[in-house]
């Protein structure tokens, strides 16, 4: 497990709108959801949404791709579970160490 992209993936979901932002966008499947269709389900400006966007781009869990003039997001599902992967990993495996 890489604990600083770990610990940096959870820091971009541990604030409320990133969360709810990827929340839609797993939530929506592959073909995702434009930018405009994000910002009508949160009712946020663009300019406030571009920023958590590029935060959770920046570290990999949604990817955005550009058709004309719409930016198309999507969850990185292979990264989503990976990361559950890792959370998961460890779990119990000390459990019989208890003497």
């Amino acid at each position: 497990m890489d604990f600083d992209l770990t610990a940096a993936r959870l820091g971009a979901l541990g604030n409320a709108t990133r969360l709810r932002i990827y929340r839609l966008l797993v939530r929506a499947g592959d073909p995702g959801l434009s930018m405009g269709q994000l910002q009508d389900k949160l009712g946020i400006p663009g300019s406030t949404l571009s920023h958590h966007c590029r935060a959770l781009v920046q570290v990999a869990l949604i990817l955005q791709e550009r058709q004309g003039t719409t930016v198309l997001c999507r969850a990185n599902y292979p990264v989503m579970q990976g990361l559950l992967a890792d959370l998961a990993a460890e779990c119990c495996v000390d459990a019989g160490d208890r003497a």
